[in-house]
């Protein structure tokens, strides 16, 4: 289950813009074998006046926290080539604006404590995942 959560002031994301990256987000994350409904994109619109870097409001600022649970990397060059995929994903809607700030990170968490409809995902690579990605839903496996 990657989680994105992006927090964001007015006018950074048009509608079609935030659907356009939710959908490129879960493509990447199909493309690796996880079932495209894993992925949840919240937009989270922030006033100016309640975002805040280093104590001072901030006009234009993005802060994403992304949680990883059904996959985890495994050593530090993995890490960085996934930091790198998220920021090549994320600039193109980013860089046209002028004086943003911006910044990600990425928790993995134990997949040991994630269920879906109250059923613990089956396990990476299973029969069941496939399974469940080529039903695009949970089902008791």
């Amino acid at each position: 289950m990657p989680l994105w959560t992006i927090h964001h002031t007015p006018g950074i994301f048009t509608d079609t813009e935030k659907h356009r990256l939710a959908s490129r987000i879960a493509d990447h994350y199909e493309q690796i074998g996880l079932p495209r409904f894993y992925v949840i994109t919240l937009f989270h619109q922030t006033r100016p006046e309640d975002f805040y870097v280093g104590g001072e409001p901030t006009p234009a600022g993005v802060r994403i926290a992304i949680d990883h649970i059904a996959r985890s990397n495994p050593d530090r060059e993995s890490r960085r080539r996934t930091a790198q995929w998220i920021k090549g994903m994320l600039q193109p809607f980013l860089e046209r604006h002028a004086g943003l700030h911006w910044e990600f990170h990425v928790d993995e968490t134990s997949e040991d404590l994630w269920m879906i409809n109250g059923i613990a995902p089956p396990p990476a690579g299973s029969d069941a995942e496939k399974h469940w990605a080529a039903s695009n839903s949970a089902s008791p496996y």
